[in-house]
């Protein structure tokens, strides 16, 4: 009994010391290097051409006929005037449901780069802004206005950038193509239309840059430094219907369950078996760079996710949001309708819930644990519409290196990182043909500014204008 005791306690000092050692050696590594040179520009000009784009009421919608063609057409017909050197030296291709690709030939043509955004914007509940949203009013050194932050603001650093590199002589070594997407908040085709033409022309990118991180604190645990954050792949997301039928009749008179009380009972259940969590590429690289900067108790679990990954996996689940997101598929109830009298039984009822789907799940997996999780045969649940989650880019080659230097050398002291996006963009369309697609929306915002994308009083600081437009010079010279 002794030696059983004695081997046990040898166990546990054993264990221990692992753990200590392994937290011991999980130290930062070194940072992305940086690109030395200042870069100058004509800062007021790049304000004043995000200004004029804002003014372009450009809200697209799922019902064609609510958007205001003119004023797409207002938008791209001011493009010459604001950005003339891009439009002497950069032909234009209009391709169908708005996608605009500009080609700026380099020194070759076998590594070329592609830059992205959308120019389409999310509609306004005008009454709840401080400042008209399409007034670009410009007060105390910020520009407030729909689509300053998503995504004109990097639609204008992209051909700012390009634009003064141009006036001083500068070619690329390769290709660089700006690639822009007019129904991106819709779901629309212009992406599409884009990477189509690419892939007919016999066209690889060797690096895709589009919307998705961001330079951002407070984000990841235990870690006080700003992060900026690259996504290398995005969720997937859907759309579930969830159903049941009855017989209606009075309310004053209800059977033991109501179609509304059997969907209640199901959403209960669902959001209870929250999906199995999965500790994919971009998630793993992510804790494996920014968990060498957290504090000791975080460094411990993930530096030993091998034995710890129940804690993170608790912690997740309780806390919900942005982490418990990167870990797991995700089911959001969005919707419920039944009847349309308060005194009425609905003889049909039914909800939606928005998914966003782990690398490691599908439609069709999700959906089969879902349809298990409800655990009810009389309701029928079926996915409206949705998209897998997107290929996994790589790191550590050179285009991520491009992109990780022109983030470090841009907001210097922050630690660059790769992440899973949660959102969707247009950039997903790109995996069919290049698997060097990042996602980095070149700002450092706070958590008050990002809560502003798709809501009310959407605006910018004007020293964020200026470093989306540095960061992307940066990356052109790379090129």
């Amino acid at each position: 009994m002794q030696y059983v005791l004695y081997g046990l306690i040898a166990l546990i000092v054993a264990f221990l010391a692992v753990i200590l050692i392994r937290t011991a050696a999980f130290k930062p590594r070194k940072n992305v290097e940086l690109l030395e040179n200042e870069e100058s520009f004509d800062k007021e000009k790049a304000v004043e051409s995000l200004r004029e784009l804002v003014k372009c009421k450009t809200v697209s919608s799922y019902t064609r006929e609510l958007e205001d063609d003119a004023e797409f057409e207002k938008l791209i017909s001011k493009l010459p005037k604001l950005y003339p050197n891009v439009n002497e030296k950069c032909p234009l291709t209009k391709m169908e449901d708005r996608g605009l690709l500009f080609k700026w030939e380099g020194k070759a043509h076998d590594a070329p780069a592609v830059m992205m955004a959308h120019y389409d914007v999310v509609p306004v509940n005008e009454d709840m802004w401080e400042k008209p949203p399409f007034e670009a009013i410009l007060e105390d050194g910020v520009l407030w206005g729909r689509g300053t932050l998503d995504t004109k603001v990097t639609f204008n650093a992209i051909l700012s950038a390009a634009d003064k590199l141009i006036a001083e002589g500068f070619v690329p070594d390769n290709d660089v193509y700006f690639a822009f997407s007019g129904g991106e908040e819709v779901n629309g085709e212009g992406a599409i239309r884009i990477v189509d033409w690419f892939e007919k022309n016999g066209i690889t990118p060797a690096l895709v840059v589009d919307e998705g991180g961001a330079v951002v604190e407070g984000v990841f645990p235990g870690v006080s430094a700003p992060c900026g954050l690259i996504g290398i792949a995005e969720k997937g997301m859907m759309d579930v219907c969830y159903k049941t039928k009855s017989g209606g009749g009075h309310a004053s008179a209800p059977k033991p369950h109501t179609p509304v009380g059997i969907l209640s009972a199901v959403c209960c259940r669902v959001e209870n078996k929250p999906f199995k969590m999965h500790l994919t590429k971009p998630v793993a690289e992510m804790f494996d760079t920014l968990g060498r900067h957290s504090s000791l108790l975080y460094r411990m679990i993930f530096a030993n996710l091998w034995c710890f990954s129940w804690v993170l996996d608790l912690l997740c689940k309780k806390s919900g949001g942005e982490l418990n997101a990167l870990m797991r598929t995700t089911v959001a109830f969005t919707q419920m309708s039944g009847s349309k009298a308060s005194n009425v039984i609905p003889p049909e009822a039914s909800m939606v819930s928005n998914m966003r789907l782990n690398p490691k799940d599908n439609i069709d997996s999700a959906l089969d644990y879902i349809k298990k999780a409800a655990s009810d045969p009389n309701v029928e649940i079926t996915c409206i519409h949705g998209m897998n989650p997107s290929p996994i880019s790589e790191t550590g080659c050179d285009a991520w290196d491009k992109v990780a230097k022109a983030v470090a050398s841009t907001w210097k002291g922050c630690i660059v990182s790769p992440y899973l996006m949660v959102q969707c963009s247009d950039s997903r369309h790109y995996g069919r043909i290049s698997n060097h697609v990042y996602r980095f929306s070149a700002m450092d915002l706070t958590s008050e500014e990002r809560s502003t994308i798709h809501g009310n009083n959407e605006r910018i600081r004007l020293e964020t204008v200026y470093r989306a437009v540095e960061f992307y010079i940066r990356l052109m010279r790379q090129c």
